[in-house]
């Protein structure tokens, strides 16, 4: 097989089980193997270490996830690693095992395939620099598409620990903010873990702190996932979260993904923190700890956004979509001398400069109860940090399937095109410093919003977001586009072009 096909960004993703008609399972034991001696071939020639090379791994609550990971470790300590299995952890505690005093791995391994259909798995890698670049994953892989070996001699395969101490790092960092053991007491605080890796944090982090948990759900894992996608982006997902907050009267609901490198969270009035409002209100509490920083987000942010870090005396940086370009360009920044302390997607893929740009839900959520618990001492809730966020009255989204092998190309053409005829229509103006695809704002007369047209960054696609801050503003900027994607015979704009009418 192509083992390059496995490559998605800077992870590697593939079918682990047999379920879904037309995919057939390619993360077999040998293609796990071979991975698993390519990791150890990359991680010798990036250290320099050709022994006593330890490696953690550890897995979500995926069905196929013990079964890969028997496979992935067995093949490492065949390569000559020293691997050590933590079983269930998160994708952001197996990086802090990497760093972790006492820890301090030389390398280690995520079993995961995020919020994906329970068929799929895959794999993520750190090293204590942070997780791995798509150029990593094209190495590792081309390793084991090939014959060669360490030439080592077998490593030891051990049993080990690491969530306890990860999640005490987390509550000791909280009882540090406030200056109290127990400063979550007298708080209802609820948590959906979606029967992912997340339910964690209910009995090791916020019972510790003093918190009343009654009314948490699906917090033990379940690979099926039997009651919802544990996914923040999710309708029914926040659903489920909101109910919680609302049953229990709860001051705080907290959703993870399966891995725990995503949050989102529903506030005690029920009112959804995710996307452009989850920024927001990360935004207004690093503003005040680091007035004037930098936050990078991703290209499709709202416009109300942008003005609400302005007024708070931040600089928006609108980028890329993708995690690792966000968290990339907000490190580019920094060591351009211009301070950037959170890079964050709309997705809820989210990384602090004081966390190393590590994206971490469990992390972002720590940052959400030191700042409910200062509310509580100062008379003040967390509704009232963004409370001048300005929303969109309307935000649609249109996925534009490209019907051609060659569809970077074709994509772009369209964009190009697209960019030149936007210069000339009235009431229509380029956004300044676009880095993704074309962005357009369209005045009160034309649908009173933008619309951004960009090519996915792995599928052949162009996704289509609009937005507007009037009732039926989505629908006239869509028909203002109607007349040019309507031109375009292989790009399958069905959707939009209904959505029209």
């Amino acid at each position: 097989m192509d083992y390059q096909k496995l490559r998605n960004g800077s992870d590697i993703r593939g079918v682990a089980l047999e379920g879904i008609e037309g995919q057939s399972v390619n993360l077999t034991e040998e293609v796990t193997r071979n991975i698993g001696r390519g990791f150890a071939l990359w991680l010798i020639k990036k250290t320099g270490k050709k022994e006593a090379l330890r490696v953690a791994v550890g897995r979500d609550s995926r069905l196929s996830g013990e079964k890969l990971s028997t496979w992935l470790c067995s093949a490492m300590v065949e390569a000559g690693l020293d691997v050590t299995n933590f079983n269930m952890a998160s994708t952001p505690a197996m990086f802090m095992s990497t760093v972790t005093e006492g820890y301090e791995y030389d390398g280690s391994v995520m079993i995961t395939a995020s919020h994906l259909p329970f068929n799929r798995n895959g794999f993520k890698f750190f090293t204590k620099d942070g997780g791995l670049e798509g150029s990593d994953i094209k190495e590792i892989l081309a390793f084991a598409e090939s014959d060669e070996t360490t030439s080592l001699s077998a490593g030891k395969l051990a049993e080990g620990e690491f969530m306890d101490t990860y999640a005490k790092i987390l509550a000791d960092k909280i009882r540090a903010a406030t200056g109290e053991d127990k400063p979550l007491e007298g708080f209802r605080i609820v948590v959906d873990a979606g029967n992912g890796a997340g339910g964690f944090y209910v009995d090791k982090v916020l019972k510790p702190l003093g918190a009343n948990t009654e009314g948490s759900r699906f917090l033990d894992p379940d690979g099926s996932f039997p009651n919802h996608i544990p996914n923040p982006e999710n309708k029914e997902a926040m659903e489920s979260i909101t109910e919680a907050v609302r049953d229990a009267n709860a001051d705080l609901g907290i959703i993870f993904d399966t891995d725990v490198d995503r949050a989102g969270a529903v506030l005690s009035d029920g009112s959804e923190l995710n996307r452009n409002r989850i920024i927001a209100m990360l935004a207004a509490i690093l503003l005040r700890e680091h007035p004037g920083t930098t936050i990078v987000t991703d290209s499709i942010t709202s416009t109300g956004l942008a003005k609400f870090i302005e007024e708070k005396g931040g600089i928006h940086h609108r980028f890329k979509r993708g995690y690792r370009n966000v968290i990339n360009e907000s490190v580019r920044l920094n060591g351009l001398g211009q301070d950037s302390q959170l890079a964050i997607e709309t997705s809820g893929h989210g990384a602090l400069k004081e966390n190393y740009f590590l994206d971490d839900g469990a992390y972002l959520v720590t940052k959400l109860l030191i700042e409910l618990a200062r509310g509580k001492k100062e008379g003040y809730k967390l509704e009232s940090l963004i409370a001048s966020l300005e929303e969109p009255a309307e935000s649609v989204e249109f996925r534009m399937n490209i019907l051609l092998d060659d569809f970077k190309a074709y994509g772009q053409s369209v964009i190009d095109e697209l960019t030149a005829y936007a210069e000339k229509q009235n009431g229509w103006s380029l956004a300044p410093s676009n880095f993704e695809g074309v962005r357009v704002n369209l005045d009160e007369a034309h649908g009173n919003g933008w619309f951004l047209l960009r090519l996915s960054l792995h599928d052949p696609l162009l996704p289509l977001n609009i937005e507007s801050n009037d009732e039926g503003g989505a629908k006239k900027i869509a028909q203002e586009l109607a007349a040019f994607i309507s031109g375009y015979d292989k790009l399958d704009a069905k959707a939009l072009l209904d959505f029209a009418k």
